[in-house]
């Protein structure tokens, strides 16, 4: 069985990944580790945050989501299945980086709140 216990990374949209990318880096004295496209991540400690740029309309419950780590994406969804969770997308590559591949499968919580289960492919 599946437990979550710890968050990996919040996303934050932003109109400008590049403005914002230079307000967290340059403002703020965070260091960046990884940018794919309008995807540009921060170390936060314990938790990486991700910028996630573009036109995409914000509406409630799209402009945050939070991240839960698993080491087996596959098997955490068939587990939470099995509770009876139901799937917004089932897992699929987000990005490709140097040292691994990000795959994410995603649901929402009661309230509409966007949440996804990440894995790092090595």
């Amino acid at each position: 069985m599946t437990a979550l216990s710890a968050l990996g990374q919040i996303a934050l949209q932003v109109t400008d990944a590049d403005r914002s990318e230079a307000f967290y880096r340059d403002v703020l004295g965070l260091t960046r580790t990884a940018r794919s496209g309008e995807l540009v991540f921060f170390d936060c400690g314990q938790v990486r945050l991700m910028l996630q740029g573009g036109t995409r309309p914000r509406r409630p419950g799209n402009t945050l989501c939070l991240y839960f780590p698993v080491a087996s994406l596959d098997k955490a969804v068939t587990d939470l299945q099995a509770n009876g969770l139901d799937f917004e997308a089932l897992p699929h590559r987000i990005g490709s980086f140097s040292d691994h591949e990000l795959w994410m499968a995603f649901f929402r919580d009661p309230d509409g709140y966007l949440l996804a289960l990440m894995e790092e492919r090595r």
